[in-house]
């Protein structure tokens, strides 16, 4: 029954509303394991990029976990984002904290007149700051809320505003079984100038299950739906092969886009010192664009 409400979106009629919403860099993938898993990932969302893909994953940390990720995007242009999970059991949870950077480079400028290039060039800029909560309300049920504090710039011209998201998960207890939904990026519209948009809304929901459970072997398998306020609904799956949680193999595959959907990836967690040290990558077919490489480390302690 999960899979047909998954798959049911595709095959009814919509209307795509490409290009309705701002602030566009906040649906950009932030951790190479999620992408690898082509973006399944709100029902598994057991480290630092949980602050992104879904803050009510954050109740799985136990330690205090740092991550990094850079991805070379398109035409390009570079995101790197940084999380930060404090287990804060005297709150009767656990925070987070994410800064996103997206810089689109240097752009040529064109007019109406120099419709080839006037032969200067400006520069667009986004941030955004978020700052999580999360706790287990239940032993299986968990929720999480995130705010976060938007900028966008371009050369002189500025927007800022604010938007939240909302995650549940509810773990069955049955070999890694959970059930999710999110709520992400609700706020106000962005005005810029004197035009407003408004955020790229979209409701995800999404399942996670261990196929494989063993001693030295695990395989997870997840599949996820989402309808955004600014296009068609959207599904994907994916697949996490682990050895001994040291080493991962992944792959995903993403449906309803017009952009590729294949994707891939690996990952290891090594022991530095007093450190767990893992290392992610992941490599997303972007079709008729160039593909793009993503980069994750991440630190707990």
């Amino acid at each position: 029954l999960f899979l047909i409400l998954l798959l049911l979106p595709g095959v009814l009629y919509g209307q795509a509303k490409v290009a309705t919403a701002g602030a566009q860099f906040l649906e950009i993938g932030v951790s190479a394991r999620a992408v690898a898993m082509g973006e399944s990932f709100i029902s598994i969302a057991d480290d630092a990029s949980a602050v992104y893909y879904n803050p009510a994953g954050m109740t799985q940390i136990y330690e205090k976990e740092f991550m990094f990720s850079h991805i070379d995007y398109a035409a390009d242009m570079n995101y790197e984002f940084g999380a930060f999970v404090l287990p804060m059991w005297s709150l009767g949870g656990v925070l987070g904290f994410g800064v996103y950077m997206f810089d689109a480079g240097e752009i040529e400028e064109t007019t109406y007149g120099h419709a080839t290039g006037t032969g200067r060039t400006f520069g667009a800029k986004e941030y955004a700051l978020s700052a999580s909560y999360a706790r287990s309300l239940t032993d299986h049920f968990s929720v999480g809320v995130t705010v976060k504090l938007i900028d966008q710039l371009y050369e002189s011209e500025r927007s800022t505003g604010w938007a939240a998201d909302v995650g549940t998960i509810y773990d069955t207890g049955f070999r890694g079984f959970r059930i999710s939904m999110m709520i992400s990026n609700f706020g106000p519209d962005m005005t810029f100038i004197s035009e407003s948009a408004p955020l790229p809304i979209n409701f995800k929901f999404g399942g996670a299950f261990n196929v494989i459970e063993s001693e030295r072997h695990r395989a997870t398998f997840s599949v996820e739906g989402s309808h955004p306020s600014d296009n068609l609904e959207k599904y994907s799956t994916g697949v996490e092969y682990s050895f001994n949680e040291i080493f991962s193999l992944r792959m995903g595959q993403r449906f309803q886009i017009d952009t590729g959907g294949f994707s891939a990836g690996a990952g290891v967690k090594l022991p530095i010192s007093d450190y767990n040290v893992r290392l992610d990558y992941a490599y997303f077919d972007f079709g008729v664009l160039e593909s793009v490489h993503r980069f994750s480390i991440g630190f707990s302690l």
